[in-house]
């Protein structure tokens, strides 16, 4: 294949296209997947800063019944896998499932490595550094926000706290989203990608290939056997057949100079005939 013009054309053109429109797509979908990904820390931040302001009422007054009923019916809508709300020391004060208040949590683990890496403790991040995902017990890829609940000043002036004002941070706040309608979409975007790949693939090659063929390969097979045949002695004066542009032309000269090779030969056939020997 690789010996003949078309293969030769075509194999390289073909390889071109395709390296490019997998390239595209690879970045295009990977900007799609980050923005994605962006998106979600986004709202999922909005949410926890959502739950903080409907439980502030609740944690000025020390209403545990209260603000154990909002974290318990956060976690009962769809898509929550965890919501709790845990002290300085690691220590699960309130959550939506039952099982885990009064735990104590490993510090090492995901939602306290970012803030304890270092021998001090951070007190502040960024949207996100307080985002991070993992695999849960049930195997489920979880979106998880961990969001410090500061000691503003109408915590620790209040007569019912009894938080120092230097003690900058009274707890964590950290829920845990299920990423499946995650997973689910950029699946349905990767498919999509894949087929639209697929597609411009067929469009893009067949169109060129079409296009070659038309306009290059099927003009210079005429030609070819043009050249052939009067190199044969076969309609060795034939009229050139109509090439496009510069075959054309090269037709044309060949004919030309066959032509004036065959006036030439028998010019020189009538001189000698003209002049015989004696």
């Amino acid at each position: 294949m690789f010996k003949t013009l078309a293969g030769r054309a075509l194999v390289p053109v073909g390889l071109a296209v395709t390296g490019f429109v997998v390239v595209c797509c690879l970045l295009l979908y990977s900007a799609i997947r980050n923005g994605v990904n962006d998106y979600a820390i986004s709202e999922a931040t909005n949410l926890a800063d959502t739950i903080l302001k409907s439980t502030h009422y609740a944690m000025l007054k020390s209403d545990r019944e209260m603000l154990a009923t909002i974290i318990r019916n956060i976690g009962e809508q769809k898509g929550v896998e965890h919501v709790r709300i845990f002290n300085k020391k690691g220590i699960v004060n309130i959550s939506a499932k039952a099982g885990e208040v009064n735990r104590q949590l490993d510090k090492k683990s995901e939602g306290c490595i970012s803030c304890h890496s270092g021998p001090v403790p951070i007190t502040t991040l960024g949207t996100m550094q307080q985002a991070r995902k993992f695999n849960n017990s049930d195997n489920k890829e979880v979106l998880a926000i961990t969001a410090p609940i500061y000691n503003e000043p109408e915590c620790s002036n209040a007569a019912c706290h009894f938080h120092p004002p230097n003690q900058k941070i009274l707890g964590t706040l950290d829920i845990g989203l299920s990423q499946d309608s995650l997973i689910k979409s950029l699946a349905t975007i990767r498919l999509q990608m894949i087929i639209f790949t697929v597609m411009t693939l067929v469009l893009t090659i067949g169109g060129v290939t079409s296009l070659l063929r038309r306009s290059v390969f099927l003009p210079m097979q005429k030609l070819r056997k043009f050249v052939e045949g009067s190199a044969n002695g076969n309609s060795r004066l034939a009229t050139p057949p109509h090439l496009p542009q510069d075959l054309d032309r090269i037709a044309h000269c060949y004919h030309d100079l066959l032509v004036k090779n065959e006036n030439s030969d028998h010019s020189r056939t009538e001189s000698i005939d003209s002049h015989p020997k004696e």
